[in-house]
């Protein structure tokens, strides 16, 4: 239970330490939140846990195409919240990614890769 709660903490530090940045500095606090942080941690959660390399090694490789459909929305989210306000732009954003995931996962099926 100690491992649990303290992969919580060390894990949710990661988000306040990234929105208190974004507060002073929005350069810092984006070049922050765009390190693989979650991930990183998530592998060395992993490694500590006693599972297998190529569970390890699965987590990034997925990791990188779940990542590539997401960037769409990264440049529509300024745009869309001056035009319709925080709630409607994160909305937005939410059915951007979920269709650019869809014809993403589409797309890298031809190469053999399965998202789905």
């Amino acid at each position: 239970m100690t491992w649990l709660i303290t992969k919580y903490l060390a894990t949710s530090a990661v988000v306040v330490l990234v929105s208190e940045l974004a507060k002073r500095s929005d350069r810092l606090g984006g070049f922050i939140a765009a390190l693989p942080l979650v991930t990183l941690l998530a592998l060395i959660w992993l490694q500590l846990e006693g599972q297998s390399q190529q569970k390890i090694a699965n987590h990034a490789w997925y990791t990188f195409w779940y990542v590539v459909p997401t960037l769409p929305m990264f440049l529509a989210f300024p745009s869309l919240l001056a035009r319709l306000g925080f709630w409607w732009a994160l909305a937005s954003c939410v059915l951007i990614t979920l269709l650019s995931f869809g014809l993403f996962a589409l797309l890298v099926r031809r190469l053999g890769i399965e998202l789905l």
